[in-house]
């Protein structure tokens, strides 16, 4: 069941939940190992993963911390990093390909969320390694665990020093919210938020830079219609996040009790894949030309990418801000900027979960001598 109309009956069903340790036998009774590649997947306890009250509670405590005001303040540092990013790029040259998923879409999401969270310089490139491993879902065994192991080891460093030295970030304000009532946010729920948080703000936002160039250079006259100002930078956000989800797939979700779906039973218990990669190209929703790429679709923003109802994603405005800026920047600095390889020789990510390319390579071409 892949279905737009489908998935979004699930993720608003209250008889769907994502609480592994109340709602999946399986992991309870032990079937599933601890030592399972994907168990930092269930095993973590925040607001996506609570269900019901616990759910509310969590998503409240976050709220309170991941403010919109908070958010619009990063504007201009987005603008300013952005710049800088691009400033380093301006100094390779044009003709030798360049990896802008590494060097642009990985690089500037991070180092926004850098500030946003408040992660000491020492704690970046670790971070980035380890979230990295997070979505490798061809990982070995060993490789998860200890990726899972070194993530809480870094992540309560983080938790220590900002105890330690508190600032204006939001690390700091969750920080606050513990300490100040414990009855209200645990330790183990302190640490696993800001993994999700960071994991979730980091990958979705790398994954629709990369996506979006991807789209953009495959498809020159999509470009060429922003160019003339036919769409806008919106438009290009929301039509890649519509055809070209940064999660590709929702792991996973269990049927609290019995429940139809689409005239298929699903017994209590089972887990449940959600599948966003399939929602945004759902025929019945964007008609027969659902996989194109088509920056003026009148339903480009009908999608499910940053999840529906209580779960619908607190980050998705920071997403979407940050594309804005980030693509606008990359296309007015390299006007003559193209892929090094063939569109179909882009390899796709090891993952069933993460959306996005191992590598962009891209020609930069001249710079534009105005924003020299």
């Amino acid at each position: 069941m892949t279905g737009h109309a489908v998935i979004r009956e699930l993720l608003t069903d209250p008889r769907v939940s994502k609480d592994a340790y109340r709602h999946w036998p399986a992991w309870i009774g032990g079937e599933i190992a601890q030592s399972w590649p994907l168990a930092i997947w269930v095993s973590v306890q925040n607001m996506v993963t609570a269900y019901g009250e616990d759910h509310r509670r969590l998503r409240g405590l976050v709220a309170e911390a991941f403010t919109p005001s908070r958010v619009a303040r990063l504007r201009g540092r987005i603008e300013g990093i952005t710049g800088e990013v691009l400033d380093s790029l301006a100094r390779r040259p044009g003709d030798v390909p360049v990896d802008l998923r590494r060097w642009f879409a990985h690089v500037v999401p991070s180092r926004v969320l850098a500030e946003l969270f408040g992660i000491p310089s020492g704690l970046r490139a670790r971070l980035g390694r380890i979230i990295a491993g997070f979505f490798d879902t061809s990982a070995s065994l060993e490789e998860a665990r200890c990726n899972g192991a070194e993530l809480y080891v870094t992540m309560n460093e983080l938790v220590a020093g900002k105890r330690g030295e508190p600032g204006e970030d939001l690390t700091s304000a969750l920080i606050a919210v513990r300490d100040g009532d414990g009855a209200r946010l645990t330790e183990k729920e302190l640490v696993d938020n800001l993994i999700l948080l960071y994991t979730a703000g980091y990958e979705t936002t790398v994954n629709l830079l990369d996506n979006a160039v991807a789209l953009l250079l495959a498809h020159p006259g999509q470009l060429a219609l922003v160019r003339r100002g036919e769409a806008a930078w919106e438009d290009v956000v929301e039509e890649t996040l519509r055809v070209e989800a940064p999660g590709a797939n929702g792991i996973l979700r269990y049927a609290v009790e019995d429940l139809e779906v689409g005239g298929v039973v699903i017994p209590r218990g089972d887990p449940l894949v959600i599948s966003y990669a399939a929602a945004g190209r759902d025929p019945a929703v964007h008609g027969q030309q659902a996989h194109l790429f088509d920056v003026t679709r009148a339903t480009r923003r009908n999608h499910l990418s940053f999840g529906h109802g209580t779960h619908f994603c607190l980050g998705a405005p920071l997403a979407r801000l940050e594309a804005r800026i980030a693509l606008r920047g990359l296309f007015t600095r390299f006007p003559g900027m193209r892929l090094a390889v063939a569109p179909r020789r882009l390899r796709p990510l090891e993952s069933f979960i993460s959306n996005g390319h191992r590598e962009l390579p891209v020609l930069l071409g001249p710079v534009d001598a105005g924003r020299e």
